[in-house]
């Protein structure tokens, strides 16, 4: 049976708290280049994807998350976004 194509990407990175704020908009900037750099590589147009942060408190340091979600997954994640509220 063939295996179904993965719908969604996520990439973490560690952040401390104390780096600038600077630092941290480019640490921003440079993990949403990359995903698009990464979705191009494996054959998905960035333009049809949507994208989503997750940061997550881990004391000293904050867990940022940023997902990629296209195709099933997609029409899923803004189906759930639709009919929170």
């Amino acid at each position: 049976m063939a295996r179904k194509k993965p719908t969604q990407a996520h990439i973490t990175k560690l952040i401390s708290k104390s780096q600038s704020e600077f630092l941290r908009a480019r640490t921003k900037k440079q993990t949403e280049y990359y995903m698009g750099a990464k979705l191009l590589e494996v054959g998905v147009n960035p333009d049809k994807a949507i994208y989503r942060w997750q940061i997550v408190d881990k004391g000293m340091k904050e867990e940022w998350t940023y997902s990629a979600y296209w195709g099933d997954s997609r029409e899923t994640m803004e189906a759930e976004e639709g009919s929170v509220g």
